[in-house]
Parts: C-alpha cells; structure tokens; sequence
C-alpha cells in the first residue's frame, strides 16, 4: 500500500495490511476465574499430590542404605591417617579398615558407591578435557581440549584429558561376619555403566591380538599407576577404553556432592558384622573434599532421596491450605459468578 505525497511521489505506507491477524481482531477465549473453577483445582492437586508424596517417602525410606565416611581412617600398621600418609607422598598406597553393622538384611541386589563432596566435576575447562574421538577407538591427532593431559613424556596420553587422569582410584574388598566366619563379599566390576555408553560411546581401538598392541606407542595418564589396558586384571574385556570404572568416572556430576556406582552384590548382604578395608589413594583433603563408602538397595522408585516425597508433600498441603482459605473468604465476602461477569459502568464494583 502506498500514499500519495505533495510532489506526486507515492511512498510505502507502513500501515499493516487489512487482515484479523494483523490487525489483531482474531476471536480469542479468555478464562474467568472464579471460585466454582479454582476451588476444586486446588482440592484436587491436593488430593493426588497428598496421597503420592505419602506413597513416594514410605518407599525411600524403606530402601536401606549405609554410609560411611573414610577420609580420615588410620593406618592399619602405625594407626597414622591415610589422608596424611598419601599427602607426603602421593605414589604411596595406605590400606585402613572400617568395621560396621548392619541393622536390617539387605534384600536383593546391592550396589556399592564411592561418594566424594566439594568436588566440582562440573568446572568448565574439567568437562571439555576428554577427546570423546579417542574414547570411541579412533586413532588420531588428540584434541588440544586435553592440554596439559595430552603428551606425556613425548607420547599421547590414552586415555587424555584432566578427567581421565583424575580418575578414583581406591579400591575396597568388603568382608561379612553374618555366618559366623569372616567371609569375602562377591564385588561385581561389570554392569555399573549405562548400556549406551557401553556399547556405543567407548571402544578400544582395532586390534589383532593383546589388548596392548592397540595402545603402543601411547602412554598412561601421569596420575595412574597402571595402563589402561591393565585396569581389570580378571576380566580381559573389561579393559581398555571400555573399562566401566573409567566409562562411570568419565561421566561428570553436575554438582560438588555426588556418589558413583562402583560395584554390584548379586546376593544381598545379611544383619550383622562386617569388614571393609580400603586401599587409600585417591587425595581429597588438599580441598576439603570428604570420601564415602556406600552401600544401598533400591526400588522402583530409585535409590533412597526423600526430596520427591517431601515435595509432593508440601505442594499438596500447600494447595489443600490455599483452597480452604479462598473459599472462607469466598463465602464471607465473595460475589456469585454472574455478577462478576454482568459487570458496567453503572456497577458498583
């Protein structure tokens, strides 16, 4: 559309054209709220939020869990601390055992994490120094994301990255009095990652023969003390790359405080005494991080986090308390529908 102008030049006008879109006269619906719509709304969530945050806290807490923290346990020779001895001298390895009850059975499969606080996995030059083209068994020039974790003594590092190099590295055998006898506890290394991760994200580079041969001429991260084809001595295809220690830890927590899984009990574990010892190598004080030990059923639900419970909880309350409030104060001082709709100018409103 254009308008004429003085000189007999026409202009474009920048009037919208003459459609009930743009000049915004579509029909449009526009929700009267009123007490008979919004009352019941409140009731309603409450009733379903109220019942679920119920069923939701029974079930996590009927999960069982023990933690215990390690950070400062002594040294089974000398009762010295661990976290002192490794902080004198990182290449020491200090074994320390915990003993500890359990006050109830615990049913069915069993996963054990490793918790560690003040940890922030989440940092984000920590996130991007992984080279995920290594991981998945391709050969090539490494991602500058891995400086300083790229070449180690003149030749790659595999895997790269600040990750990987700061991977956990205690390990724990896990001991039961329950029978009378102490007895070893079956701890399970495979099964603890996701299947995807597994099977699609990590694969060992092509080789012929010994798992070794795939890696020649690369070496290990200068924090670990064996090479990534050496992380599971009893289990050859759990090696390499595809090493779920390594696939669970390469995974980074979004948050300071974070647990991993790091074993499986097919059995479950019986009321009673029992034995952890713990290789203690892994430093966290030198930032005041902790470390745990955890053991722990699960459900349907998950693991045991009353949080879900717990809001479901207050939101249902919440709701059941606002309804009862507006609609005291709907039958003391509110107005029926058609008079708040049949509104004008002579109303009194």
């Amino acid at each position: 559309m254009s308008t004429p102008v003085a000189n007999g030049e026409t202009t474009k006008s920048r009037r919208p054209k003459n459609t009930k879109f743009k000049q915004q006269n579509l029909p449009a619906w526009q929700p009267i709220l009123t007490a008979g719509s919004v009352l019941p709304a409140f009731y309603a969530i409450g009733i379903c939020f109220i019942p679920l945050g119920v069923a939701l806290l029974v079930t996590s807490n009927n999960i069982q869990e023990k933690v215990i923290d390690y950070t400062q346990c002594t040294r089974n020779e000398n009762l010295s601390k661990c976290a002192t001895v490794i902080g004198k001298d990182i290449d020491q390895t200090c074994t320390c055992n915990i003993n500890f009850t359990l006050d109830t059975n615990f049913e069915g499969e069993v996963y054990l994490y490793y918790g560690l606080t003040n940890y922030y996995q989440n940092h984000r030059r920590y996130v991007k120094s992984r080279d995920d083209n290594q991981l998945n068994g391709m050969k090539s020039t490494l991602s500058e994301d891995c400086e300083p974790y790229r070449i180690y003594n003149g030749s790659y590092v595999a895997p790269c990255g600040a990750i990987a190099n700061s991977l956990f590295n205690d390990t724990f055998k896990l001991y039961s009095y329950a029978s009378g006898d102490m007895t070893e506890v079956n701890l399970i290394r495979t099964g603890i990652a996701w299947k995807t991760d597994k099977e699609d994200k990590y694969k060992n580079p092509e080789h012929s023969g010994n798992l070794s041969e795939a890696f020649a001429g690369m070496t290990k991260p200068p924090s670990w003390k064996k090479s990534v084809f050496e992380l599971d001595p009893d289990d050859p295809t759990n090696n390499g790359y595809k090493n779920e220690d390594l696939i669970v830890w390469m995974r980074t927590a979004a948050l300071p405080k974070f647990r991993k899984l790091h074993r499986r009990i097919l059995n479950g574990l019986k009321q009673g005494e029992h034995l952890v010892t713990i290789s203690y190598a892994y430093p966290v004080t030198s930032f005041d991080g902790t470390k745990s030990f955890i053991l722990t059923t699960t459900s349907w639900l998950g693991g045991k986090n009353s949080f879900l419970g717990i809001a479901y909880l207050v939101v249902g309350s919440l709701c059941v308390a606002l309804g009862t409030v507006f609609l005291i104060i709907h039958i003391k001082i509110g107005k029926k529908s058609k008079d708040v709709i049949n509104v004008d100018s002579n109303s009194t409103y």
